[in-house]
């Protein structure tokens, strides 16, 4: 099997020409987005860039504590992203956001490097850092969709709720269809990407390894271990996420405390 094949930076200068394709199609149909997509752009590159040397320092470092606080500060970004992109109050959300991450996430990284892959040592940097940010990156979108689905059920549904706590319900009952279906919402892309995997997609984790020279098969087993513990995970904290929010940002008489932010 050939090994993995390096690509020469003018060679990925080169290749970034290709980005004149979107620039040229938000100009043609107006969508300005054109300082939106290119600082999405430079950000990824410096971002990208950061991150390459330092994984290259952690990972020669291999120090459990920073391998920690590089999951901390991930699960914090992780969060303010979450609550950003759903426009709801930061102050109000974080915790319940962070909590529903930290909980999904740290019980399958340690099954993961403990029980599965089994590295040496366990806290091996280069298994820990990219498997804690394939669970937290995907989870964040899943997260959004559940926060927005359940607010926009608040907001356009208000009667419907206010008149089963009118009738006596508890807030808990009273918000059970919100949660149902702002659950539901949150689930979908996952479950869809996991019933076609292999037929109408094949995941980058996987295609990553293929390119890099590993066997597929071995491929196939990581990218099976990736998308089960993604889903575990995503249920995990979107439910943790919902339950919090609720409990902190609703009254004892029912009345929602918290609002999109306009």
């Amino acid at each position: 099997m050939q090994e993995s094949l390096d690509i020469s930076w003018t060679l990925m200068g080169l290749f970034s020409l290709t980005l004149l394709i979107p620039f040229t199609i938000n100009r043609l149909y107006q969508l300005d987005l054109a300082k939106e997509v290119a600082v999405s752009v430079i950000r990824m590159i410096v971002q990208l860039a950061f991150i390459g040397l330092y994984l290259e320092f952690v990972f020669q470092l291999n120090s459990p504590l920073l391998n920690t606080l590089w999951i901390v500060l991930m699960i914090t970004i992780g969060s303010s992203s979450i609550i950003a992109k759903s426009k709801l109050p930061k102050k109000r959300l974080f915790i319940p956001v962070a909590t529903g991450l930290l909980v999904g996430l740290l019980p399958l990284v340690i099954l993961l490097s403990a029980v599965i892959i089994q590295p040496t040592p366990l806290y091996s940097a280069q298994y820990v850092i990219p498997l804690a940010g394939m669970l937290l990156g995907n989870s964040l979108s899943g997260n959004i969709v559940a926060l927005q689905n359940l607010f926009t059920a608040f907001k356009e549904r208000e009667s419907e709720y206010h008149a089963a706590i009118a009738l006596g319900a508890s807030p808990h009952y009273a918000t059970i269809p919100f949660v149902r279906a702002a659950m539901q919402k949150a689930f979908a892309p996952i479950m869809a990407s996991m019933a076609t995997t292999g037929l109408v997609t094949l995941p980058g984790m996987m295609t990553g390894q293929i390119l890099g020279g590993v066997n597929p098969m071995v491929a196939i087993k990581y990218q099976l271990l990736i998308l089960t513990a993604i889903f575990v995970m995503l249920t995990i904290s979107v439910t943790i996420t919902l339950q919090l929010t609720l409990k902190q940002n609703i009254s004892k008489e029912g009345k929602v405390l918290v609002r999109f932010i306009n």
